[in-house]
């Protein structure tokens, strides 16, 4: 319980702190929503109706900056999130990320959980056949991918699927020409749009998790406890899957837990690349035009998220290995 209740204040504490962090940071960043809407409004509008306007939306210049973080804090709370003053001007933030939530949780969240598998997968089979073709190519292989950048990775895909071959749609989430629904025609829409963004994710992601897990499974390997299963007698693939791999998961889960909290960024230049309507190419929306309402509650959703992942890691961690509540 102590374990639990110190983990738990860690985890409230971080998250006021990065809360408060999120508060000031759009506050210092140059350009101001008045210019912001003076441009969007071209000139028709005057600069007290301006004001009026951005008040209205909850964001409001001449208040003291103590009441403003008090409003703030609350609202995040609530779930009092305000208005877009950005291109969606006037649009309830809420509603703007209810309609991108799903489309990143569908592509990052199922290309996160994918390449995590595969890569534990594939290293685990790496390291327990040490020097065979598996652990001799894919390895040097991914080396190289997980140092490629998204956008480079997604180009040469638009390039080769999309330009010179015309197999893959290179933008949007689906063919606006099909009613949405859950019709075979749809899903299969929602699914081919989805291919490059997604595979450009995989490509990039799967070789951390490869190189880390086939580490961890050689660095396992050594421990008495493997010889001992094989002095036992066991066979080659209960000492592989419950011993040693078993073992070996358990430092991934961390970074794991970092990878699911930052999927609701959306892998900001994956969406903008392929102009995919999730979070990340929300926020680069939002950056682009000082949207700060739009801003600090994706900031806040992506804190959340992350500290939340953590703290679940922690916790399934000391179930799957007690002897970290000791450590801790």
């Amino acid at each position: 319980m102590r374990y639990l209740l110190r983990r738990v204040g860690f985890f409230l504490l971080t998250l006021w702190a990065a809360l408060t962090l999120n508060f000031f940071l759009p506050h210092f960043m140059p350009g101001s929503p008045i210019n912001t809407l003076r441009a969007q409004t071209k000139g028709r509008v005057s600069d007290a109706q301006l004001e009026q306007i951005l008040t209205s939306f909850g964001y409001k210049p001449h208040e003291n900056i103590v009441s403003q973080y008090f409003d703030y804090f609350g609202n995040m709370i609530t779930g009092n999130w305000g208005v877009s003053l950005g291109s969606s001007l006037g649009t309830p933030v809420s509603k703007l990320i209810g309609q991108a939530l799903p489309w990143t949780l569908g592509l990052v969240g199922f290309t996160t959980v994918l390449a995590f598998l595969l890569g534990s997968l594939i290293g685990t089979i790496a390291a327990w056949r040490r020097g065979g073709i598996v652990d001799s190519v894919l390895p040097s292989v991914f080396v190289v991918t997980s140092a490629l950048p998204f956008f480079v990775v997604g180009l040469f895909l638009i390039l080769f699927l999309t330009v010179d071959n015309t197999w893959l749609p290179s933008s949007g989430n689906y063919d606006t020409s099909i009613v949405a629904g859950f019709s075979p025609g749809f899903v299969g829409s929602v699914l081919k749009y989805a291919a490059l963004p997604a595979l450009t994710l995989l490509i990039t992601s799967i070789g951390g998790w490869v190189l880390t897990m086939r580490n961890n499974m050689i660095t396992t390997l050594a421990e008495d406890y493997i010889r001992m299963g094989r002095a036992k007698g066991l066979n080659d693939r209960k000492v592989m899957l419950n011993y040693a791999a078993r073992n070996a998961f358990l430092p991934n889960l961390s970074g794991f837990a970092m990878s699911i909290g930052f999927v609701l960024t959306g892998a900001i230049l994956v969406e903008k690349i392929f102009n995919y309507p999730g979070l990340g190419y929300q926020l680069y929306n939002a950056v682009s035009s000082i949207d700060y309402p739009m801003m600090q509650t994706l900031f806040m959703l992506f804190t959340v998220a992350v500290l939340g992942s953590l703290l679940v890691c922690d916790l399934v961690t000391v179930w799957l290995d007690p002897r970290t509540r000791a450590k801790g």
